[in-house]
C-alpha cells in the first residue's frame, strides 16, 4: 500500500484527530484537532481551507452528495456548512439553549438532524431551510444516532434508551437498553423470508459488552448478543454483505458473526489481529475489503476470503498507537489517525490505467503518477509525476500523454529523463487517445482529432479533424503509418499518415465498438455491437470470424514477440483466451482458439510477449500472468510428465511453435505425437518440416510423396497435393480447380475412384478422356450388382480408335447383356470376341443361370473343355462328352463318364476311363472282375500302394490258394492280423516276416517269435525275439541252435549282445564262446566280433593280434593283414592308442603283400627291400620260412644286392633248412655259399620326416630323433615330407610319386584293397597333422 500523504500539524500533537471524508466523490478530507480549526484538505494532501470554531469541534458530517460540511463546536449553538462546490463558509443558527452533542445527514435525502446534551433534536432541511425542533426526545444527552434509507432516525441517548423517528421528528419505536449505547447502525437482518423491504432492523452496541438487535417489525423480540470475557470491549462494528456483522474487540479480536436465525450466536471467523489492542475497524464495500487498526500497524482482509491477510501496513513511528480508520466511498484511499495527532492517507486503490505501444506501456502508479517501462528491451521503470489526476494515459515510441476532461499533458521520455512538452486542449471530453512516434489521435464526441505532438511541419499534415454527419466515431487506433477508425455504422477507416489520405474502407453489417490493430497494420481485430469479434485484413478485406468469441469480452492485444506473429489474446474480467490466426493453410486463412487462461481478480492485460502477459493492478503495480496455451515455453521438458508433454504439444502446434513441438515429439518418441505434428505441418504447408518428420517416423510413402512436390511454386496446387494426402478431398479438388493445373483434379478423382465427380470433371477439363473413364466406372458399377448403369457406361466407353480400350468395353457389354437377360446378343458377341478369358466369364454366368447348352458351347469355344466337359455332362450330352475327353485334365469328369460307361457294359472304356481319372480302386476291381486281367491289377497295386486294391488283390489270390502273394497283398492293404493268421494255418511265417519287413512293431516281430519258438525253429524265433528287444530270449535261442547253423546263430548272438549291452548276457556268450558250457571253445573270430559289437576295442585289438598271429602261423597272411588292419582303422576312429606290436605286425605283412605286388610289376630292387625286411622278421612266417628265403636269395640277386643274397643263402644252408629247398633253386644257392660275392648296391638316403636326417630309404627307426617313421603303403619305405599323400579311403600315408607310378597298373590301395584311380590321389603341401598323429601313435 502506497503512502498517499501525511497530516502532521503541530498544533494537533498529542490528542486525537476527529475526521470525514467527503462522501460520494471523496476530494476532500475534512480534519478537526483539539485547537478549536476545521482543515479541510484535497485527496492529494494539499490543504484546501481553514475556519475557526468558537470551541472544540464537536461532530461533522458531510450529505450524502459531499456537497456541504456540517460542523458543531462546543460553546456554540449555531452550525457551521461549508459549500464545497464554491468553497464558501455559512452559520445556521439552531435555535438551541442547549449544548450540541450530536450531528448527522441523511442517507437520502437533505435532512440534517442535531442532538443535544439534554436529549432534545432538531432536524433541518437543507432544501426548504425548515428547522423541525423536537424537544425532549431524551432525557439525557444523545449521543449517537443513524439515518436509515427510507428516512427513518434511530438515536441512542444517556439516558439508555433508543428512539426511532420519522422524518418529521415523530417517534415510531422507542426500547430501553441495559447500558449505555453506542455506534447505533440500521442493516437488514438475514431471514429465511424477508418480511419488509429496507433497513428494518437497528443494532446498538450497548455498554460496550454486548450487541442488541431490534427489529422494527418484532419490536417485542429483540435479540442481545454476548461475547467471550477475553475479547475486551466492543470498540467497533460493521455490516456488510448478506446480513453479516464484522466485530473489532479492545483485546485486538477480529470476529465476524451471522444474524441469520439459523446462524445466529455462531462465530464464522475470528482471528487476533492485534497483539494488544485494537482501536478502529473499517470496510469498504466498493473494494470488498475490510481493515482493523491497532499496535501500530494496520491489518487488511479481503471480504470474500477472510483468512487470506490481503496487505498489512505498519507504522513504526507511531509509537502511541492508531485511533480511527476511514476509507472514502469508492475505496481508493484509506486514512488511519493516530493517538499522537497525525494522520496518513494510503492509497488501496488505483483507477486501472494504463497503455501500451509495442513493448512500451505506461500505467498509473499514483494519483499523480504514471510509470513508463520497457520490461522486454529490460530498460527500467521510469516514474513520471503529472499534474493532474488523469481520466486516460496513452504512450507511444518516444511520448507519453496524460490528461482529464477535455485536456492532455504530453512528455517526451528520454533514457533515464522525461520532459513535459504541451498540454492541448480539445473541443469535447476525451475518451481515448492513441500516440505513435510523431502524431497523436484524440477520440471526443464521436470524433477524432488527429495531430502532431511536437515538431513543426506543412499547415496542411499538422492536424486533422475525423468527423462524419451520419455516423459517430466509437473507437479509433493508431499505428506507426495507419489510423484506424470505427464507427456506430459499421465502417472501418484506414487513413495512410504518410499520403495524409484515406486508403481503404469496410462496411460492417452493424456498428463497430473497438479496434485493435497489429502493429504493423496490416491485420485488425474489431469488435461490433453484437459483441462478436471479426479478423479484419485490410490489404485484401478478407474478414475472418474469431470463434468462440465471448460476448463479455472488453479487450484483445496482439503478441509483440516477433516468433508468434499472428497470436492475439482477447480478454474479459475474469479470463485471457489465446487465438492464433493462421495464413497460409489448407483450409485458408482463419483464426483458431488456442485456449483460456484465468485472470487474476481486478488485473487489466497491457502487454503481451511470448505468452508473458504483463497485467495492471489496482495497487498501481504490475503483474505477469503466464498463459496456459504457452506453458511450453518456461516448462523443463525432462522434468514433465508424458500427459504434460501431450498436452503442451497440442498448444505448441495450434501456434506454429514448430521447434518446441520437435523436442517434445523426441522426448515422447510415440509415433502418434509425430504423426499429429506431420499433419499439422501439412495443414501450415511447412513441407520442408513435415519431410524431415515423417522420416523421423519412417513413413517412407509420405517423404517420398512430399519430396516429389517441394518444388511447386503454385499455393493452389500445393495446398491441394497436402490436401489429398490429409484425406481432405473436397477441398483438395476446389484448390486444384483454383491451381494452374486442374487436370489433377480429375487424376485425384480418378484414383480415389469418384466415377461420377471424374465424369463431371472430365467433361469440362478433358472431353477426349470421358470413355476411358466410363469404362473403369462400368467395371466398378458391374462389381457391386449395377448392371444397367455398367451397360450404359461399357457402350458409353466405346471409341473406334483404342481397339484395347474397345474390346474391354465389348467384353463389358457381352457380360451385362446377358446378365440382363439378352442371351443370343451376349453369347454372340463373346463367340466374335477375340478373348478366351471372356468366353469363359460368360460361360460362367450362363451356368450360374441354368443356360447349360449355351454355357457348354461357350466353354467349348474358349478351349475351356474341363468346363465345357462337366456341363455336357449335366446335360446328359454323352458323345460330346467323349468327343472333348481326350482334351480333358479333370478326373473329376473322367469318373463320371467312366460310371457311365460301366453302367453300358462297356468295361475296357471305363477301365481307362477310370485310369485317366486315377481311381485306382475302381481300375483294380473291373481288371479283376471283368477283364480277369490281374498281372496289370498286381502292377497298379505295387503302383499305387492302394489299399483297398490289395485288399481285392488279395481275396483274389485267396481264390486261387496263392497263399504267398494273398498274404503280400494283405499286408499291403493293412489286414496283419488276417495276414498273420493265414501265415500261420499254411505256415508261410518267414514269407509273413519278410513282407512286413520295417513296417513291423515289437508286438509283430514278439507274435512271429512266438511262433518259431512253438516250432522249436531257434534260429527264427532269435531272429525276432532280437528285432522285438527281448535280447535274453533271442539269446537263449542262438545258443540252442544245431551245429548246422553254429556260425550263422554265433553271429546273431554277437549282434544281440551288442546291441543289449547287458553284462549278464555278454559273461554268457563269453563262457559259450571259451567252451565253458559245452567244452568245446569256438574260434577265436568271435570272441573278437563280440568285443567290436561291444565297443571293447582294447579286448578286440588283442584278440586280432592273437587271431592275426594264428592266420599268419597258418599261411594266411592276407587274412592277418586284414583282421589287423581292420583293427587298426576301428582303434584310430575312436582315438585309442595303437599298440607297437599290432602297429609292428601290420607293417611287416604289408611288406610281405607289397613284395607280390612289386615282383608282378618286375620292379625286383623294391621287392628285393621288402623281402630283406621280411626276412629279417621270419620268424613271423613259420610256415614258409624256407620259400620265403629262397625268394629273398632270387631277388636281391637280381637286383644286384649280392651281400644280402649271400646273407640269405648261407641261412638257406643250415641243416633244418636245407632239403626242404626247391631242386630248380637249391644247386644255384649251394653255388653261391662256395663262391661268395659280397657286393652290395648302396641304398638311397632321403631324410627324416621328423627331425630332416639323412637314412637309408627303408629305414624306419631315426636313429637321429628315435622316432618311428610312418611307411608308404606303396613302396614300404618312410615318408619324405616334400612327398606326400594318402589313401582317401583309409587315410594311410603314401610317397605320391610311388603311389601314382604304382596305380598305373595296380586299381586298389595296397593296404584297405579299396578301388583307387590316380585323380583320387593329391599331394599334400603340410603333413604336419599327420606326423602329430604318428607321434601319439607312438
Amino acid at each position: 500500500m502506497k503512502r498517499v500523504f501525511t497530516i502532521a500539524e503541530k498544533n494537533w500533537q498529542g490528542s486525537c484527530l476527529h475526521y470525514k471524508w467527503q462522501k460520494t466523490l471523496g476530494n476532500y478530507l475534512a480534519v478537526a484537532g483539539f485547537d478549536n480549526t476545521v482543515k479541510i484538505f484535497d485527496r492529494h494532501g494539499q490543504r484546501m481551507n481553514e475556519f475557526n470554531l468558537p470551541g472544540r469541534c464537536i461532530g461533522m458530517d458531510w450529505d450524502k452528495d459531499g456537497d456541504t460540511l456540517a460542523i458543531i463546536a462546543e460553546k456554540s449553538s449555531a452550525i457551521h456548512l461549508w459549500d464545497a462546490n464554491v468553497n464558501k463558509t455559512s452559520q445556521l443558527d439552531s435555535g438551541m439553549r442547549d449544548q450540541m452533542s450530536f450531528l448527522l445527514w441523511s442517507k437520502t435525502g437533505p435532512l440534517l438532524a442535531v442532538g443535544t446534551a439534554k436529549g432534545n433534536l432538531l432536524i433541518y432541511n437543507q432544501q426548504t431551510s425548515r428547522k423541525i425542533p423536537v424537544l425532549g426526545k431524551h432525557t439525557k444527552r444523545i449521543t449517537c444516532g443513524c439515518w436509515s434509507s427510507q428516512n427513518l432516525l434511530a438515536l441512542g441517548s444517556e439516558d439508555r434508551s433508543v428512539t426511532i423517528s420519522n422524518h418529521e421528528g415523530d417517534t415510531i419505536r422507542q426500547t430501553s437498553v441495559r447500558s449505555d449505547p453506542a455506534d447505533i447502525q440500521f442493516s437488514v437482518m438475514k431471514t429465511d423470508e424477508r418480511s419488509s423491504p429496507g433497513e428494518s432492523t437497528v443494532s446498538v452496541a450497548v455498554g460496550k459488552k454486548t450487541l442488541f438487535l431490534f427489529n422494527l417489525n418484532d419490536p417485542d423480540n429483540p435479540i442481545e448478543l454476548a461475547f467471550q470475557q477475553r475479547y475486551g470491549s466492543i470498540v467497533s462494528y460493521r455490516w456488510y454483505g448478506d446480513g453479516y456483522i464484522m466485530i473489532g474487540f479492545s483485546q485486538g479480536y477480529f470476529v465476524v458473526i451471522s444474524t441469520h436465525i439459523r446462524e445466529i450466536g455462531q462465530e464464522l471467523f475470528q482471528a487476533h489481529n492485534h497483539k494488544d489492542s485494537l482501536t478502529s475497524i473499517a470496510i469498504s464495500q466498493s473494494l470488498s475489503k475490510a481493515a482493523s487498526c491497532g499496535d501500530s500497524c494496520i491489518k487488511i482482509h479481503d471480504l470474500t476470503e477472510l483468512k487470506e491477510m490481503y496487505a498489512i501496513i505498519n507504522l513504526d513511528e507511531e509509537t502511541k498507537g492508531l485511533d480511527q480508520l476511514s476509507w472514502t466511498d469508492d475505496g481508493q484511499l484509506l486514512a488511519v489517525s493516530t493517538q499522537r495527532g497525525s494522520l496518513h492517507v494510503f492509497l488501496t486503490r488505483l483507477p486501472i490505467l494504463g497503455s501500451s505501444s509495442g513493448t512500451r506501456m505506461a500505467y498509473l502508479t499514483s494519483l499523480l503518477e504514471v510509470t513508463v517501462a520497457n520490461p522486454v528491451e529490460m530498460e527500467g521503470p521510469l516514474a513520471v509525476a503529472v499534474d493532474v489526476e488523469p481520466n486516460f494515459i496513452a504512450v507511444g515510441p518516444y511520448h507519453v500523454a496524460v490528461g482529464m476532461n477535455n485536456r492532455a499533458w504530453f512528455y517526451a521520455v528520454g533514457e533515464n529523463a522525461v520532459e513535459r512538452l504541451k498540454d492541448t486542449e480539445y473541443l469535447g471530453t476525451v475518451v481515448s487517445m492513441c500516440l505513435n512516434a510523431d502524431y497523436a489521435a484524440a477520440l471526443f464526441e464521436g470524433k477524432v482529432q488527429l495531430h502532431m505532438i511536437e515538431g513543426e511541419e506543412q499547415e496542411e499534415r499538422q492536424t486533422k479533424l475525423f468527423s462524419g454527419d451520419k455516423y459517430r466515431i466509437m473507437s479509433h487506433a493508431l499505428t506507426a503509418d495507419f489510423l484506424f477508425l470505427g464507427t456506430d455504422t459499421g465502417l472501418i477507416q484506414c487513413f495512410f499518415i504518410e499520403d495524409w489520405q484515406n486508403i481503404n474502407e469496410y462496411r460492417h453489417p452493424v456498428g463497430v465498438r473497438k479496434v485493435f490493430p497489429d502493429p504493423s497494420g496490416t491485420r485488425l481485430i474489431f469488435i461490433d455491437d453484437k459483441s462478436d469479434g471479426f479478423l479484419f485484413s485490410p490489404v485484401n478485406d478478407a474478414v475472418c470470424e474469431i470463434p468462440n468469441f465471448s460476448p463479455t469480452i472488453n479487450g484483445a492485444i496482439w503478441e509483440t514477440w516477433p516468433g508468434d506473429k499472428g497470436v492475439f489474446v482477447a480478454y474479459d474480467d475474469d479470463k485471457v483466451y489465446t487465438y492464433a490466426f493462421h495464413k497460409d493453410t489448407i483450409q485458408g486463412s482463419r483464426v483458431i482458439l488456442v485456449g483460456g487462461t484465468k485472470l487474476p481478480f481486478s488485473h487489466k492485460p497491457l502487454l503481451l510477449h511470448n505468452g508473458e502477459l504483463i497485467c495492471q493492478t489496482q495497487s498501481g503495480k504490475t503483474n505477469s500472468v503466464y498463459l496456459s496455451t504457452h506453458s511450453f515455453v518456461r516448462a523443463r521438458f525432462s522434468e514433465a510428465s508424458r500427459e504434460q508433454l501431450t498436452q503442451m504439444l497440442q498448444k505448441a502446434l495450434m501456434l506454429k511453435r514448430f521447434l518446441e513441438a520437435w523436442e517434445m515429439c523426441k522426448l515422447l518418441n510415440c509415433s502418434e505425437t509425430w504423426a499429429e505434428m506431420g499433419r499439422t505441418c501439412l495443414h501450415h504447408i511447412e513441407v520442408e518440416l513435415a519431410v524431415q518428420v515423417y522420416r523421423m517416423m519412417g513413413n517412407v510413402g509420405m517423404v517420398m510423396s512430399l519430396e516429389d512436390i517441394k518444388g511447386i511454386e503454385d499455393q493452389n496446387l500445393l495446398a491441394g497435393h497436402l490436401a489429398m494426402f490429409t484425406n481432405d478431398y473436397n477441398q483438395a479438388q476446389d484448390l486444384y480447380l483454383a491451381s494452374s493445373c486442374p487436370g489433377a483434379a480429375l487424376e485425384m478423382r480418378r484414383d480415389l475412384q469418384h466415377w461420377d465427380s471424374a465424369l463431371q470433371l472430365a467433361n469440362r477439363l478433358s472431353p477426349n478422356e470421358m470413355p476411358f473413364i466410363s469404362k473403369e466406372y462400368a467395371i466398378q458399377l458391374e462389381f457391386i450388382g449395377d448392371y444397367v448403369n455398367a451397360l450404359s457406361h461399357f457402350e458409353k466407353g466405346m471409341t473406334q480408335e483404342n481397339k484395347e480400350h474397345d474390346e474391354a468395353c465389348q467384353a463389358g457389354v457381352a457380360r451385362m447383356s446377358i446378365r440382363m437377360g439378352d442371351i443370343r446378343r451376349g453369347a454372340n458377341l463373346a463367340i466374335k470376341h477375340p478373348s478366351r478369358a471372356l468366353k469363359k466369364d460368360c460361360g460362367a454366368i450362363l451356368e450360374s443361370m441354368k443356360q447349360y447348352s449355351e454355357a457348354a458351347q461357350l466353354y467349348e469355344k474358349g478351349q475351356y473343355y474341363d468346363k465345357a466337359a462337366s456341363v455336357y455332362i449335366r446335360c446328359k450330352n454323352w458323345s460330346k462328352v467323349g468327343e472333348l475327353l481326350p482334351q480333358v485334365s479333370s478326373p473329376k469328369i473322367h469318373l463320371q463318364y467312366a460310371k457311365a460307361k460301366e453302367a453300358d457294359g462297356k468295361f475296357k472304356e471305363a477301365a481307362m476311363a477310370y485310369e485317366s481319372a486315377r481311381d485306382w480302386d475302381n481300375v483294380i476291381r473291373i481288371l479283376l472282375e471283368h477283364l480277369n486281367n490281374p498281372e496289370e491289377a498286381v502292377r497298379i497295386v505295387r503302383e499305387t500302394q492302394s489299399i483297398d486294391g490289395a485288399k481285392m488283390v488279395a481275396r483274389f489270390f485267396l481264390s486261387l490258394n496263392d497263399y504267398g502273394s494273398a498274404i503280400q497283398f494283405l499286408v499291403l492293404s493293412h489286414c496283419s492280423d488276417e495276414a498273420f493268421q493265414l501265415a500261420q494255418q499254411h505256415d508261410q511265417m518267414e514269407v509273413y516276416a519278410d513282407i512286413i519287413g520295417p513296417d513291423a512293431t515289437a508286438e509283430d516281430y514278439q507274435s512271429i517269435a512266438l511262433h518259431f519258438e512253438g516250432e522249436k525253429q531257434h534260429l527264427l524265433a532269435g531272429k525276432f525275439f532280437q528285432k522285438c528287444g527281448q535280447f535274453s530270449r533271442a539269446l537263449k535261442h542262438f545258443l540252442k541252435c544245431p551245429n548246422t547253423e553254429d556260425s550263422l546263430a554265433i553271429e546273431k548272438a554277437i549282434e544281440t549282445v551288442g546291441e543289449a549291452k547287458d553284462d549278464a548276457l555278454t559273461n554268457q556268450l563269453i563262457d559259450y564262446l571259451m567252451g565253458e558250457s559245452d567244452g568245446m571253445p569256438k574260434d577265436a573270430k568271435y570272441l573278437f566280433r563280440l568285443y567290436m559289437a561291444l565297443k571293447q576295442y582294447r579286448e578286440a585289438a588283442r584278440t586280432a593280434i592273437i587271431i592275426a598271429r594264428e592266420e599268419q602261423s597258418a599261411g594266411n597272411y592276407r587274412n592277418a593283414h586284414d583282421v589287423l588292419f581292420s583293427m587298426y582303422t576301428e582303434l584310430q576312429a575312436q582315438k585309442i592308442k595303437i599298440p607297437s606290436e599290432m602297429a609292428t605286425n601290420l607293417m611287416i605283412l604289408h611288406s610281405y603283400i607289397l613284395v607280390k605286388i612289386h615282383v608282378k610289376r618286375g620292379d625286383h630292387l623294391k621287392g628285393a627291400r621288402m623281402l630283406i625286411r621280411v626276412s629279417s622278421n621270419i620268424s613271423k612266417f613259420p610256415s614258409h620260412i624256407v620259400p620265403i628265403l629262397t625268394s629273398a636269395v632270387i631277388e636281391c640277386h637280381r637286383a644286384g644286392l649280392k651281400n644280402s643274397a649271400f646273407s640269405f643263402a648261407a641261412m638257406l644252408m643250415r641243416p633244418e633248412y636245407r632239403n626242404k629247398i626247391d631242386l630248380k633253386y637249391k644247386k644255384k644257392i649251394e653255388a653261391m655259399v662256395r663262391r661268395p660275392d659280397t657286393s652290395e648296391l648302396e641304398e638311397d638316403s632321403t631324410p627324416c620326416p621328423f627331425c630332416g636326417g639323412q637314412l637309408p630309404e627303408c629305414e624306419l627307426l631315426c636313429p637321429g630323433c628315435k622316432n618311428n617313421l610312418p611307411y608308404c603303403i606303396a613302396t614300404g619305405r618312410h615318408m619324405v615330407k616334400e612327398d606326400w599323400s594318402v589313401c582317401p579311403h583309409c587315410d594311410f600315408p603314401a610317397l605320391y610319386s610311388q603311389l601314382i607310378q604304382l596305380l598305373e597298373t595296380e586299381s586298389v590301395c595296397p593296404m584297405c584293397s579299396e578301388i583307387l584311380s590316380m585323380n583320387q590321389v593329391k599331394r599334400i603341401s603340410d603333413c604336419s597333422s599327420y606326423l602329430q598323429l604318428n607321434e601319439l601313435e607312438q
